[in-house]
């Protein structure tokens, strides 16, 4: 389906390619493209909503210079899915004790490994590449000791809470699937928090010329341009490695479960908050997903729907308009405060009916219904990309 609706008020337009766009979502966008930064447009995908510093589902090309909060805190957040050489048929009745060793293997929430997971020399390789950052911004290695975090090391092969999750997924051939979303965890979050700070520092005396201070940024070949894009590409490479050595573990875990099987396809490993450099509109520009996958031709992708709902391998159509862009998945359409006030743990139960997971209090927020339809969210971007597999999850682990 072609841009919905344009909104102008900005330098530039913004395309929003569904209908479903709240009042709060459309300024937000709007105050985005006021920036004399931003190239050609903006874009909105149709998973969106009003975020923290940026909208998510917003695609946004800059030139010259970055936005933090438009990346965000979850730097390099995304998606990893396998497919294995099992049959539905050949998953157990009883799927409980497969979410028990997935939940046994994976440390959820705040929680780390108990000693370092990964081989040494994908540490140290890491380890190089951030004491250079540390050097030259040692407040950031003191925000991390201050706040008694948890290693970034003893992090790695770890979910995190929120809206991350790991799933086993069967596709329409009946194929065994494993999907899991994840990011760059506290080392991320602080990276990204100390930056954001320093954007509004360093426009201090501009900010009363921006929408909003959210947006503050850093412009090339000025203050802390290049420590930034150094550090959030060290946090983008960093969450991939988190999701890599999750896959692994998980993939050891279920083998002392389940039939002798192989992975037989890594459908993608990718981000959907992050930044880089591409050519959009004849200039090279710095674009920023925040909550967008890139939907390049025949480029593979994964949107997930939320706990109770199908789940989808895209394959991008290319489309220039959107960034070469696509939903990153169903987006909210409710907070989690407010999902917590308008349903119950019953309502859990039955939204998530079929689905081996937990259905307590402390996932309520992230009920299917606190979530857009995902089927009208795919319908709204057939111009941008078609779908390969369609999943839907049996098993379902929440940090």
């Amino acid at each position: 389906m072609p841009v919905r609706r344009v909104l102008r008020g900005g330098r530039v337009p913004v395309h929003v390619y569904t209908d479903a766009l709240d009042d709060s979502s459309a300024e937000q966008l709007v105050n985005i493209a006021r920036l004399p930064i931003v190239h050609d447009h903006v874009a909105a995908m149709p998973d969106v909503h009003t975020g923290i510093g940026a909208t998510v589902g917003a695609v946004i090309p800059t030139y010259k210079a970055i936005i933090p909060a438009a990346v965000g805190v979850d730097i390099g957040c995304g998606m990893n899915a396998v497919r294995l050489s099992l049959k539905a048929e050949q998953l157990p009745d009883q799927l409980h004790r497969l979410r028990a060793a997935i939940e046994a293997a994976i440390p959820l929430g705040f929680d780390q490994h108990p000693r370092d997971p990964v081989k040494r020399s994908t540490i140290v390789a890491l380890e190089k590449r951030l004491k250079r950052i540390y050097e030259r911004h040692p407040a950031l290695l003191k925000m991390q000791r201050n706040r008694g975090a948890p290693t970034w090391i003893r992090q790695i092969g770890t979910l995190g809470g929120g809206n991350h999750f790991i799933e086993l997924c069967i596709d329409e051939a009946q194929d065994v699937w494993i999907l899991l979303h994840s990011g760059s965890r506290g080392i991320g979050n602080a990276i990204g928090r100390y930056f954001i700070a320093l954007a509004k520092k360093e426009m201090e005396p501009h900010l009363d010329r921006l929408p909003h201070r959210d947006l503050a940024y850093f412009t090339e070949g000025t203050g802390h341009f290049a420590d930034y894009v150094e550090a959030v590409h060290w946090a983008q490479d960093y969450a991939m490695t988190n999701r890599r050595e999750m896959m692994r573990l998980i993939l050891e875990a279920l083998k002392k479960h389940l039939p002798p099987f192989q992975a037989t396809k890594e459908a993608v490993n990718c981000h959907h908050n992050y930044v880089a450099v591409e050519e959009h509109f004849g200039k090279s520009v710095y674009l920023t997903r925040k909550g967008a996958i890139a939907a390049y031709k025949d480029q593979l992708g994964i949107i997930p729907g939320s706990m109770g709902a199908k789940s989808y391998i895209v394959r991008g159509l290319g489309n220039p308009n959107s960034f070469c862009s696509c939903a990153h998945g169903a987006g909210r359409r409710m907070s989690r405060t407010q999902a917590k006030k308008q349903f119950s743990t019953r309502d859990l139960e039955q939204q998530t009916g079929g689905v081996e997971c937990r259905k307590d209090q402390g996932v309520l927020d992230e009920i299917p219904a606190a979530y857009k339809d995902i089927d009208q969210v795919m319908a709204d971007q057939k111009d941008l990309v078609e779908v390969v597999h369609t999943l839907k999850q049996v098993v379902c682990v929440k940090g």
